[in-house]
């Protein structure tokens, strides 16, 4: 029973975390006709495009998809703790998780990106999407941290600062810990 738990969430979670993935590739205006852009879109189509009909996106906003991922999100913390019991706390357990399924995605496609630059040099589709992804959060950091010696310590600022935000969550939400 546990391996069964564990399948269900680690497919749900990754699911989130793709859900996630095209709210931040819209807003991120990504390449639409790129192939890992069209593969991270048909993946998660079938879902949102009834919601899509009744909720609109708002802006650069997917909120469509915005609204799957914290549904599953609230669902996925009763199968976490193996409860079958409806509770008005999982509204905000699933807050919870979403919020921490963006951080970790944020962590990660940052990593991706920075061992793609020391194969790809940029000539990859997947590694475009994640410089159109990543740029706006690191180039802040570039301004204030720049290059030196020909190294880019700026992927290492924006994870420096995931981790702080992940122990104030430690620290300061109930329930962080716990996903």
């Amino acid at each position: 029973m546990l391996a069964l738990i564990f399948l269900v969430t680690t497919v749900i979670a990754i699911y989130i975390k793709v859900l996630l993935l095209r709210v931040w590739m819209q807003w991120a205006r990504c390449d639409f006709y790129n192939p890992f852009s069209q593969f991270v879109v048909k993946i998660t189509q079938p879902i949102v495009k009834p919601v899509r009909r009744i909720i609109p996106s708002i802006g650069p906003l997917d909120t469509a998809s915005l609204l799957i991922a914290y549904i599953v999100s609230v669902l996925l913390g009763p199968v976490m703790l193996n409860l079958y019991v409806a509770d008005p706390l999982f509204l905000y357990l699933g807050l919870v998780i979403l919020v921490k399924a963006a951080g970790m995605l944020v962590f990660w496609v940052i990593i991706v990106r920075s061992l793609m630059s020391w194969v790809s040099q940029g000539r990859n589709p997947v590694d475009y999407v994640l410089i159109q992804l990543t740029e706006p959060l690191m180039a802040p950091v570039r301004r204030i941290i720049p290059a030196m010696g020909g190294i880019d310590f700026s992927a290492m600022a924006v994870i420096l600062i995931l981790y702080m935000l992940n122990f104030l969550g430690l620290e300061y939400i109930p329930g962080w810990a716990q996903f």
